[in-house]
């Protein structure tokens, strides 16, 4: 049950630009890693799409690039040969990867430095991302109840979100309808809830699925530690793995507390 070529690297690209993640998937049984890993790249590939050229032409090419591929996987045809889309066709079914579609399209908000228009816009963008790729994600191992999918990949994506926002700022992007203090507490708040509402319905998660969820092993712990000082967020102290960060992970991978 040695991973290929291609799985290899889609796991070193998880392992590189996502290591929190990265983590996750390596406490799940082997089976899973194997739809984990190609689902996670191809949203690494396309996060960090719209960021690797000031062109905003060149990057909507890079853009339909990812979304032609996902066209070929939903089509059930021939795909393209690459390590992250010749993975991912063989574990993505075709509705999955319209949806990823859909999560693909949303980034082109990363491209330009227009704000959000409002808090409807931002949320459907959370949703359109983090939501449509925990659900893939979940979905390709097992049953999953859809909203307990979208509340749990809301709470993991703003805290993800908040991760991000000083790196945004820096170029010059407005990633927060209200940047002050209490609208960044208010957003976290908001998020644990919503996070923990979905934890509190495990039982609509069937097990295989459940391996998927662990991802988000850290966002109840970083929405925390926004709710208590906002500041966290402007100033970049959020995040960073350390040995009890680890630990802390094996005891809810063993516990299946995700």
């Amino acid at each position: 049950m040695a991973f290929d070529t291609d799985l290899t690297a889609c796991a070193a690209l998880v392992e590189k630009a996502d290591p929190a993640r990265f983590l996750a998937v390596m406490a799940v049984p082997v089976p899973a890693r194997r739809v984990l890993f190609p689902i996670f790249a191809l949203n690494i590939e396309v996060a960090r799409a719209p960021w690797v050229t000031e062109e905003s032409m060149i990057a909507e090419m890079r853009l339909q690039w990812w979304r032609d591929a996902l066209s070929e996987i939903s089509a059930g045809g021939i795909v393209r040969r690459h390590e992250v889309v010749t993975p991912l066709s063989q574990v993505l079914a075709p509705a999955l990867a319209a949806r990823l579609d859909e999560m693909v399209a949303a980034r082109r908000w990363d491209i330009y430095r227009d704000p959000f228009e409002d808090e409807a816009h931002f949320e459907r963008y959370i949703d359109a991302t983090s939501g449509h790729v925990v659900s893939a994600a979940a979905l390709s191992l097992g049953q999953a109840d859809e909203t307990v999918l979208r509340d749990f990949a809301y709470g993991v994506g703003i805290a993800n979100w908040l991760c991000a926002v000083p790196e945004l700022e820096a170029r010059r992007r407005v990633p927060l309808i209200d940047g002050t203090g209490e609208g960044v507490r208010n957003l976290a708040q908001k998020a644990l809830e919503r996070l923990q509402k979905a934890r509190s319905q495990r039982a609509k998660i069937s097990p295989e699925a459940r391996q998927a969820l662990f991802s988000g092993w850290q966002a109840s712990r970083l929405l925390r530690q926004v709710i208590a000082d906002p500041s966290r967020v402007v100033e970049g102290r959020l995040g960073g793995i350390d040995t009890r960060d680890r630990l802390a992970l094996m005891l809810r991978v063993a516990r299946g507390r995700w």
